[in-house]
């Protein structure tokens, strides 16, 4: 009989109704009053049924309207303030109470587990690129570019002077030689004999460079005699020409010297 009424979003009927089933049913002894209990349930239940589905399309729907209505009631707002300052429209805040979005602050907290993420209302912040700033080095630069063009020259006369100095050396060494061989062309000279300086293993060992010198302009010629010894001998002015044309054959080598072999 009270289908309709407890069919209504807002009306309590079916809950109370539950309620009283649940206190009659303590006293239930016989089996009529159970069948009566259990075809009370399937109405109730069948009721239900159909409360949830309208609740359910009504959800569906979202009223704007009433929920700005719910919200300023949430905040404080006073209609009857509201109706008074009707004609104030200009008025920036209108009539919400100042600590209004505070309370609606405070409140929205219990329903987030994080803080809603940021968001930019014109779009994402584009940062203009830096002004380039003006190159002050380039004085600096041009200081040292003087610089480097000055040393090179320096170094440039000292490896003139370094050259011209090992020249002079090896042509005063190839005119010891070619003197030693003139004066006893049957006596090889010995190699190590020629080079080595007894009281200096710095000079011996710039003997040794500046001889090189001479054996890779064919100047000389260092060859192994009976014992299995290098001799040094200068090479003929005939002979260089043959020297010359055969250079590919020439072979280099590398002598290690150190001091204990020296003394």
């Amino acid at each position: 009989e009270n289908r309709e009424a407890m069919l209504n979003s807002k009306s309590n009927r079916l809950t109370e109704a539950l309620e009283e089933a649940n206190k009659l049913f303590d006293g239930v002894c016989r089996a009529r009053e159970a069948a009566l209990d259990a075809q009370f349930l399937v109405i109730a239940s069948n009721i239900g049924k159909e409360k949830a589905n309208e609740l359910h399309s009504e959800m569906s729907a979202f009223d704007s309207t009433a929920f700005a209505e719910d919200l300023l009631t949430f905040m404080g707002i006073n209609r009857t303030e509201v109706e008074e300052t009707d004609d104030s429209e200009d008025v920036p805040g209108g009539f919400l109470p100042s600590d209004a979005w505070q309370t609606m602050g405070e409140e929205a907290p219990k329903y987030f587990r994080r803080a809603p993420t940021f968001h930019y209302m014109m779009g994402s912040f584009k940062s203009e690129p830096p002004v380039p700033k003006q190159r002050i080095e380039r004085q600096k630069k041009a200081n040292r570019g003087k610089a480097e063009r000055a040393m090179p020259a320096q170094l440039k006369k000292m490896e003139e002077s370094h050259q011209e100095a090992t020249e002079k050396e090896v042509e005063r060494i190839l005119r010891i030689l070619q003197t030693h061989f003139e004066n006893d062309p049957n006596t090889p000279i010995s190699f190590f004999d020629f080079v080595i300086d007894p009281n200096s293993f710095a000079h011996t060992v710039e003997n040794m460079f500046h001889v090189s010198f001479l054996i890779r302009d064919g100047l000389a010629k260092i060859k192994l005699d009976e014992d299995e010894l290098p001799i040094i001998e200068p090479t003929k002015p005939s002979g260089r020409r043959e020297e010359d044309s055969r250079a590919g054959a020439r072979n280099q080598v590398i002598i290690s010297l150190d001091q204990r072999e020296w003394k």
